[in-house]
């Protein structure tokens, strides 16, 4: 085990054991935040509380060009832990523990980084992601920050993802008329009935969608979660919900898709369509600049000798900072297949991996630059 590695696992140790699980939300400025302020005394180091257990935690050493950004938030644990997921265990190759893999693998690279070096570097910790609410970047992109490129940490096993699907959750209520069940207009004035038309069209839709492509990610992403309404069996129903969402391509128009599930309701059945969370896809911005922006991204990770991965399905906060016209690609230990799951474990080998590379790149592109600072 080297120096690097084991200094890692020190301060993941450590990460682990500060519960941070979102919900509850129950994270403050002390805790978590005051052990990662205390390993960076050589840093201007700022925390902020914006509420509801969401901290953002920003640290800068000398004039650094690009931002590194990590959240501390996990998912609860559930039952099916072997052990005590609040401590960290290191079994073979393997070091088990919450969060672990999303993503304090990474944010324990970074402390272990920081200290084995002398440039400069600018780190955003965040504790909010999870809870899909990000008042901590928020937060960070209104002001004056100066930065124009950003390292969103998530597991991608250490390779750089340059692009991503956006995401879109929404809230479909019908309106219907109660009556005996016997009537002939039950067909028509079912609201559950008008629900399940709606998902007959959404559906076909959504395979008609299959050809479309980009960087490596192909189709829309759909589901229906939750279909719930009506009274009893002989009721027509005079209501109903659908809990949906989907995950576009970068080279496709959340509103324009919105406007298009929208337009399945049958006329006079549509109570209400409320988009509930929206994440915008990686690169963000026009449909017709994703392409030149996912170029821009691999510029980046070209300068920071990062191997380049293939786009992924799931989502990051990456967008946003790409949304704000920040060049982000997400690069971060462990495998997406580990994280929210019980026993979540990150693999030694990609801590070294993580760690060395930060420490080469705060010896390099993170230094010195004339185009950006904190």
């Amino acid at each position: 085990m080297t120096e690097l590695l084991d200094s890692t696992l020190t301060h993941l140790e450590q990460l682990v054991s500060f519960d941070t699980r979102n919900p509850p939300r129950a994270i403050d400025t002390g805790g978590i935040f005051g052990y990662i302020r205390a390993q960076l005394p050589d840093f201007r180091v700022e925390v902020t509380d914006h509420g509801d257990g969401a901290v953002s935690l920003f640290a800068v050493r000398g004039q650094p060009q690009v931002l590194f950004n990590v959240h501390l938030d996990t998912v609860p644990d559930s039952p099916h832990w072997t052990a005590d997921p609040l401590r960290l265990r290191v079994r073979g190759r393997r070091a088990i523990g919450l969060g672990a893999c999303d993503i304090k693998g990474a944010a324990a690279g970074l402390i272990a980084a920081a200290r084995a070096t002398r440039g400069a570097a600018a780190f955003l910790f965040t504790s909010d992601e999870e809870a899909n609410d990000p008042r901590g970047i928020a937060a960070f992109l209104a002001r004056d920050h100066g930065f124009a490129e950003a390292v969103i940490a998530e597991p991608t096993r250490c390779e750089a993802v340059l692009a991503h699907r956006g995401i879109s959750s929404v809230r479909l209520q019908f309106r219907g008329a109660a009556g005996h069940a016997s009537g002939a207009n039950a067909l028509e004035a079912s609201a559950l009935h008008q629900a399940m038309r709606w998902g007959a069209s959404a559906l076909d839709f959504v395979e008609s969608q299959a050809h479309q492509r980009f960087g490596g990610l192909t189709g829309l992403r759909f589901n229906v979660g939750r279909l719930e309404g009506g009274i009893k069996a002989n009721v027509i129903a005079p209501h109903a919900e659908v809990r949906f969402g989907f995950r576009p391509l970068p080279s496709q128009d959340i509103d324009v898709l919105h406007s298009t599930f929208g337009g399945f309701v049958t006329t006079g059945a549509l109570d209400r369509y409320e988009e509930t969370f929206r994440g915008p896809p990686l690169p963000a911005g026009n449909v017709a600049e994703a392409e030149e922006r996912r170029l821009e991204a691999r510029d980046l990770a070209d300068a920071l000798g990062l191997p380049v991965g293939n786009a992924v399905d799931f989502w990051t906060e990456a967008s946003l900072f790409s949304q704000a016209g920040m060049t982000a690609i997400v690069y971060g230990p462990g495998d997406i297949a580990q994280a929210h799951t019980a026993d979540e474990w990150v693999s030694l080998s990609e801590l070294q991996t993580y760690a060395e590379s930060i420490v080469r790149i705060l010896g390099g592109h993170g230094g010195p630059a004339t185009n950006g600072r904190g």
